[in-house]
């Protein structure tokens, strides 16, 4: 009778003890499980920090020489966030906008689009194209561009490509073909009602300039002159010789292209219009 007592009483205690020592592996488990993932993490972390640093020496050492533009989209996305891995979103900023030029110029809440992205992110980006249009600017300003025109389309390009307006631009030159000033003239529909060739003529005197150089842009991205845009460069043309000043050119910016009418021979042609106008009226000024 003792005997079965004992076992009656020790039974529940028994069941008891091994629940508890389940409980506990249980806990060592989660622990352990916790403990792993926390150190898979700290890898990650680890992994990811030294492939920006990996990025960021390599620059150093050769510039953007063996870049993907994957990577230099990546590696401007984390000057904005630097803890944060960009590599999936660089990927998907390139594919969406087609090269590293279409990133660069990309609008602000169109990048913000993609998952991920955040304003921190498109910090680093937008940074570096404001940097790069303000480079091109002042290197267009001190050196003279006479017979560059493709030097005036990479500046303007990046301001006014993407307005949705027709904007005239008119660059004014002293007699060492250095920018004197740069002037947005008009937005709007750019056809001769609009362009004052008498106001871009007193603009020029104001500023001392020798010769002068329009730039305008087509919001349908196709560069070619319109019968207007010969009118008004024809026009333009005359007014600049009555005053003894002298375009150089007058360049169309369409998307990721240009017209140059000095490049086809318009400016020419025009010139020697004027002066054989001039010679038929017997003008002389």
């Amino acid at each position: 009778m003792r005997q079965q007592g004992t076992e009656r009483k020790t039974g529940p205690y028994k069941r008891l003890s091994e629940e508890c020592a389940n409980l506990f592996s249980d806990e060592r488990h989660i622990k352990d499980r916790v403990d792993m993932g926390e150190k898979k993490k700290t890898a990650w972390n680890r992994n990811r920090e030294g492939h920006r640093r990996r990025l960021r020496e390599k620059f150093i050492r050769s510039g953007l020489q063996g870049f993907l533009d994957y990577e230099v989209i990546e590696l401007l996305l984390t000057l904005g966030t630097p803890r944060k891995d960009c590599k999936n979103q660089a990927k998907e900023a390139l594919m969406r906008f087609k090269t590293l030029r279409g990133v660069l110029e990309a609008d602000s809440r169109e990048l913000q689009a993609i998952n991920g992205l955040g304003p921190q992110n498109v910090f680093g980006i937008k940074l570096i194209h404001h940097v790069s249009r303000r480079f091109l600017r002042d290197k267009m300003m001190d050196r003279p561009v006479c017979h560059s025109s493709q030097e005036v389309f990479d500046y303007l390009y990046h301001s006014i490509r993407d307005s949705m307006k027709e904007m005239f631009k008119v660059l004014f030159l002293d007699a060492k073909n250095n920018v004197i000033e740069e002037k947005t003239i008009f937005a709007g529909t750019v056809d001769s009602s609009a362009v004052y060739p008498r106001e871009i003529i007193r603009l020029a005197l104001k500023n001392n300039a020798s010769s002068l150089i329009f730039v305008h842009n087509h919001p349908s991205g196709d560069p070619d002159p319109s019968e207007s845009d010969k009118d008004i460069t024809k026009e333009l043309v005359f007014a600049a010789n009555i005053m003894q000043l002298k375009v150089l050119d007058h360049i169309i910016i369409g998307n990721n292209c240009y017209f140059s009418f000095a490049d086809k021979g318009y400016i020419d042609e025009y010139e020697h219009l004027y002066l054989d106008m001039r010679k038929e009226s017997h003008i002389h000024f």
